[in-house]
């Protein structure tokens, strides 16, 4: 990138100070670029940041440079975690340095709230592989895979038996509390539960379920997509798979698990090729997921029905500062 004139370097200033209309360039250019690089509708997102701006209660920093705002992250602190929500700088200021400062001031200032000993972060929309990431001697880094597949290779998918007497349902709100077990179970031990500590508990398992059910940051919760295995003798949920729609054409898989004991019998397949038909039903051509790369058996899984990597990104975790 051309080196910018000394009067254009852009200065750090907190979201706090700015309004709800200081924001809006930036965010309809992050809009097209997930909707281009992710087939991802922003837009609901952004309406939600526009709101916390205009309250002036949305933590984070920008890169403004002049009045006009180039770069932006938020963040929010849920007691001894800091999140990081977004990272987005626009293309013409996308230069390490940029990324870099800006990144550097938000984990910065997380780190420095009283009680906060964990910082996590899934940056989708950063620029720069190479990008100096701050306070490394206190960073785990755990790259991803964004994941795609046409949903139309899942009517050809063929259905595999599953070595026990399950019934495949539509996702109810009466199994959400098994669920929340059922996650917690299914990552015990698992790199992914580093990457996000709410796969650790129950409690923590019934926050994310929430998050993924009430808000937009995974897409819209479909109900009617998502599909819970369940044992037809016990009522005991063996598996799930929830799925959002990120936009009007396009299905994202937001969790897929199974219960530990039986793995290995297809039912992961199953639950997907289901939830992928069920996104045909809805209209929807194209289906996403992300997946940590060292999960080599989950990336095989997904290969299987037709997923292919489509983009990488960075899951940081900086913790014991």
């Amino acid at each position: 990138m051309a080196a910018l004139p000394e009067a254009q370097l852009p200065e750090i200033v907190e979201l706090s100070q700015l309004s709800g209309s200081d924001l809006d360039p930036l965010l309809a250019d992050e809009i097209e670029v997930w909707r281009e690089r992710f087939a991802w509708d922003f837009r609901p997102s952004a309406d939600l940041l526009r709101r916390f701006t205009q309250l002036h209660s949305l933590l984070g920093y920008a890169l403004r440079v002049g009045r006009q705002v180039v770069g932006y992250s938020y963040f929010v602190v849920e007691g001894r975690k800091g999140l990081i929500g977004d990272f987005y700088v626009r293309n013409s200021y996308g230069g390490e340095p940029f990324e870099t400062a800006l990144l550097t001031a938000v984990v910065g200032s997380i780190m420095g709230k009283s009680g906060v000993k964990r910082i996590e972060s899934q940056l989708m929309l950063l620029r720069h592989e190479s990008i100096q990431l701050p306070f490394s001697h206190f960073l785990r880094r755990h790259n991803r895979l964004f994941m795609e597949a046409e949903v139309v290779v899942a009517r050809r998918l063929p259905e595999l038996a599953v070595n026990f007497q399950i019934s495949f349902l539509p996702w109810t709100e009466r199994n959400q509390e098994e669920i929340a077990h059922l996650v917690a179970a299914a990552y015990k031990g698992h790199i992914d539960s580093d990457i996000n500590d709410q796969y650790r508990t129950v409690p923590g398992a019934r926050h994310f379920l929430t998050n993924i059910i009430k808000y937009p940051g995974c897409g819209n919760f479909s109900p009617g997509a998502s599909v819970v295995a369940i044992d037809s003798k016990t009522g005991r949920v063996y598996g799930v798979c929830l799925v959002s729609l990120i936009s009007s054409i396009a299905g994202h898989i937001t969790q897929l698990c199974i219960l530990p004991a039986i793995r290995g019998e297809h039912l992961g397949y199953e639950l997907l090729r289901r939830s992928l038909v069920r996104l045909a039903d809805l209209g929807c051509t194209t289906v996403s997921l992300t997946v940590t790369c060292t999960n080599v058996s989950a990336i095989r899984l997904y290969e299987s029905v037709g997923f292919r990597p489509h983009a990488a990104f960075p899951a940081l975790v900086w913790e014991g500062f």
